[in-house]
């Protein structure tokens, strides 16, 4: 039949034409000085619109001489590597990964550009958009083909790390420097992070560092995102739902486009922070759950691994970090699979709390996390409670046997006696949220254990514990302890009031005074659970306040000044602090048991 011109024109040539002589050939020229087919190889291999049948020939080609590809064909290397071949057919992919199998166990100097290339993705295919003369780069690729493409990296990995052993000291800094920037749509950091996880599973020996990896990356996420801009967020969007008005504030949303006339998605997080966060938890609360739970029960040498390496990532990066809000879960949730788990947890704070070796802040830190596990997670029983309890009071008692042994007045000063402070801090936190079940089953008996305390002794030390902690923490234990008659403190709390200095701060607009009610700066990690689809498997686990009655509970009437507003903030969601004090973190106590147990959990899996 006859070809027209016109059926030339729109007919496109067939790509399983190639020019230029074998790779063999190619190969050789190129060690004579003769690079016309050299690049002419490149130039094909480039072509975006490579047949799979060329590639297939292509890749046994290379594979049947490549002990010649040296580093001195790097280039050419890296050509290939930047073959598309996750979406191609399944011969192409086999094939590519044989090649690349041959080409780590016969070139190592490439096993770098081959862990990158597969790493890279990791993460869904970003597809450029031009509109109206602006770039819009941030559209995911199509999710239906993402799980076959992730799969086959999988296996290459898993196939070049049969072959080279030493592939996951090369991969962990390829890991770190390609997890995508925090700012990068939730769908991204999700498959990144799911991918990361799969990996640890094939490779364990890497899990510690992928899980400090992630959660590095997560505290990132969850310290920008406060609980009050939290709150506020969420406020604002059924506020906004609720009153039927759109605002201009849809035009600074750059996350996502808001309809209006559609009731808001109860599963997504208003604060983009918080949303993306929200994502990432409960990829890393499935994880767990997936790795020590087996056919419903669970796996005793894989938690404990799990445990092991969890709490090695806790002391590097969680500890040290202040104002966290929602990281710190994710021990809270596996402590929750075994009673054996929590206990170890706490003793494992209480070393910290207790060493002198230890720095000071880190020291405040495990007594805060102490305190704040005992009494929120619902999980620990009463005799555990008593067990740390009968730790941490004798502690208490000889820290004030050692400095009245020195003689003279000790001083109530936050930087010698930080780790006394926190210490006290936390046995009163404890009690103020466990005494109904320290007392519960038998009255008498729970009123003789908190007696033989002597919680007296400690209120009504030299360096005064009372003075220091958080007002609404000394309030509340104030009158818990009034009402069983275990010990008396409004007299020390008038007297401190009556004491309290306030602070002048100056400023442009002039001098101010103002009270730091928070001096310890106080943080309790284990506050109110605000994400909501990673927050249906903490609810269960949660402690939320429950307000006492007015008529068994009444606070002094005589407080200083602005310590009542402050009380009633922190028991809505706030900790009090002082205006010097930066980064401070949300409260304790929560009136409203709603906040932090969200209904429903929704989980993406890439």
């Amino acid at each position: 039949m006859e070809i027209t011109d016109r059926d030339f024109l729109n007919t496109p040539p067939l790509k399983t034409v190639r020019f230029g002589g074998s790779v063999v050939e190619t190969l050789a020229k190129y060690k004579q000085g003769d690079l016309s087919d050299y690049e002419l190889l490149k130039h094909q291999l480039a072509d975006p619109d490579i047949k799979d049948a060329q590639i297939i020939t292509w890749l046994q080609e290379f594979r049947n001489c490549i002990a010649q590809l040296t580093k001195d064909h790097e280039q050419l290397i890296y050509t290939l590597l930047r073959l598309p071949w996750v979406d191609r057919s399944q011969a192409v992919a086999e094939e590519y990964m044989a090649f690349l199998s041959n080409l780590v166990s016969a070139q190592t100097v490439f096993l770098c550009a081959c862990l990158q290339m597969i790493v890279k993705y990791f993460t869904p295919k970003r597809i450029a958009i031009s509109e109206g003369g602006v770039d819009m780069s941030d559209t995911d690729d199509e999710d239906e083909y993402l799980p076959k493409h992730f799969n086959r990296c999988h296996q290459a990995l898993q196939l070049i790390t049969r072959y080279v052993p030493s592939t996951s000291h090369f991969l962990v800094p390829i890991l770190q420097d390609r997890f995508p920037f925090v700012q990068k749509s939730s769908r991204t950091l999700e498959c990144y992070v799911h991918n990361l996880l799969k990996l640890s599973v094939y490779i364990p020996t890497i899990r510690r560092d992928v899980l400090e990896i992630i959660i590095g990356q997560m505290l990132k996420l969850d310290v920008s995102a406060s609980r009050s801009d939290i709150e506020e967020a969420e406020e604002k969007m059924v506020q906004s739902h609720m009153s039927g008005n759109s605002t201009e504030e849809a035009l600074f949303d750059m996350d996502e486009d808001l309809q209006t006339d559609e009731p808001p998605n109860l599963e997504i997080m208003s604060h983009p922070v918080a949303d993306r966060l929200d994502s990432l938890m409960a990829i890393l609360l499935a994880y767990i759950k997936d790795v020590c739970l087996v056919n419903g029960g669970l796996h005793t040498d894989r938690t404990k691994e799990l445990y092991r390496d969890l709490l090695d990532v806790f002391d590097k990066l969680i500890l040290p970090t202040h104002a966290s809000c929602h990281i710190q879960y994710l021990i809270f949730y596996l402590c929750s699979f075994r009673l054996a788990l929590a206990e170890a947890f706490l003793e494992h704070l209480w070393k910290i709390l207790q060493s002198p070796s230890q720095p000071a802040v880190l020291r405040q830190a495990a007594a805060g996390y102490m305190g704040s596990f005992l009494a929120r997670a619902n999980f620990i029983p009463v005799l555990t409670v008593r067990a740390c309890l009968d730790l941490l009071i004798p502690w208490i008692h000889r820290y004030i046997d050692s400095q009245d042994s020195k003689g003279g007045q000790a001083c109530c000063d936050i930087s010698l006696h930080g780790p006394f402070y926190t210490a006290c801090q936390a046995v009163f936190y404890t009690i103020i949220f466990r005494h109904g079940a320290i007392l519960a089953g038998d009255m008498k008996k729970g009123l003789e254990y908190l007696q033989s305390l002597n919680l007296e002794r400690v209120v009504m030390c030299q360096m005064n514990p009372l003075k220091v902690c958080l007002p609404a923490v000394t309030n509340l234990f104030a009158a818990i302890t009034r009402k069983y008659q275990v010990v008396f403190c409004y007299t020390i709390i008038e007297r401190n009031n009556r004491h309290l200095l306030p602070m002048v701060h100056s400023s442009a607009g002039g001098d101010s005074v103002s009270t730091n009610t928070n001096p310890l700066d106080s943080f309790f990690p284990f506050d109110p659970y605000l994400l909501k689809r990673s927050g249906e498997l903490i609810e269960p686990l949660y402690q939320v306040w429950e307000e006492p009655a007015d008529s068994e509970l009444v606070v002094p009437k005589r407080v200083p000044q602005g310590s009542k507003e402050d009380e009633l903030d922190f028991l809505g969601g706030e900790t009090p602090q002082g205006d010097e004090m930066v980064g401070m973190t949300p409260n304790s106590f929560e009136s409203n048991p709603s906040i932090g147990s969200p209904p429903i959990y929704f989980q993406r899996q890439c």
